[in-house]
């Protein structure tokens, strides 16, 4: 367990959450994995650990769109995390980001012939992913 976790709870966040690098978690899906894992740990701790891994800059937080419930990711040790669209399912609610040089290509035509600069890592664009598309049409 790391130093700056010297608390059970904060370790088993910690390595949670690096045990699935570029995953997006809610802290709902924390407090059931963790729970599911013989470790029940409250919301207000979880919380609470998730905003010191974010002002050392290990965890990012996203929100999507007003209604739903914020993600964390975690971003690594090199307090870098590089900027990427995200996805979104309608259906199942999954968040997903992707790195994608067609979209870049995109943000750079908007920007020359539209003089607007988007921010990617705030850029969601929804649909449906691959599982619930592929178990609409086993139905």
């Amino acid at each position: 367990m790391e130093t700056s976790y010297a608390t059970k709870q904060g370790g088993l966040i910690l390595a949670l959450l690096k045990a699935e690098p570029g995953r997006h978690f809610t802290a709902d899906d924390i407090m059931k994995m963790l729970s599911d894992g013989g470790n029940a740990v409250g919301k207000a701790t979880v919380y609470r650990h998730l905003d010191k891994l974010i002002k050392q800059g290990r965890v990012r937080k996203y929100i999507v769109d007003e209604g739903s419930s914020a993600c964390f990711e975690y971003i690594g040790e090199e307090h870098s995390c590089h900027e990427h669209y995200h996805l979104k399912c309608s259906v199942c609610g999954k968040l997903l980001h992707v790195r994608c040089e067609y979209l870049d290509e995109v943000a750079e035509h908007i920007l020359g012939h539209h003089g607007f600069v988007i921010s990617p890592e705030k850029t969601v664009l929804y649909g449906i992913c691959e599982n619930c598309r592929e178990a609409s049409d086993e139905k």
